[in-house]
């Protein structure tokens, strides 16, 4: 990319990155670090013109979340997700789309959530 004159680097981090969710302590950890590495490269990497941004899924209708049980589901969609609706992943494939297409953006962390990160519990 330094070659190049310059490029971008997407990563995807999780809702779970910020928020605790119980049983999942190496993934929320692990997710919760991609969104200060995305800060911190992006910082290194922007004299060469290298963009550095992250998404941060919220519930997406995947494979992922095939185990959840029907009244699991109903809860996140009642209670957890302000929009009351699961995301697909077509969703998060635009917010990717977008950082990868403006060239103005860097160190970012976008929410692809529902709404979720601004709820408070």
């Amino acid at each position: 990319m330094v070659e190049r004159g310059g490029g971008a680097i997407l990563l995807i981090s999780s809702a779970a990155g910020n928020r605790g969710c119980q049983g999942a302590i190496a993934y929320g950890v692990a997710k919760g670090a991609i969104p200060q590495f995305t800060r911190v490269l992006a910082r290194e990497l922007a004299d060469s013109n290298i963009r550095v941004n992250c998404v941060s899924p919220g519930i997406i209708r995947t494979r992922f979340q095939e185990y959840l049980t029907a009244e699991q589901v109903a809860n996140n969609i009642e209670n957890r997700i302000p929009l009351h609706r699961e995301g697909r992943p077509e969703d998060v494939a635009a917010a990717l789309a977008a950082l990868a297409e403006n060239d103005f953006i860097t160190g970012a962390e976008v929410p692809v959530d529902g709404g979720m990160a601004m709820r408070m519990v």
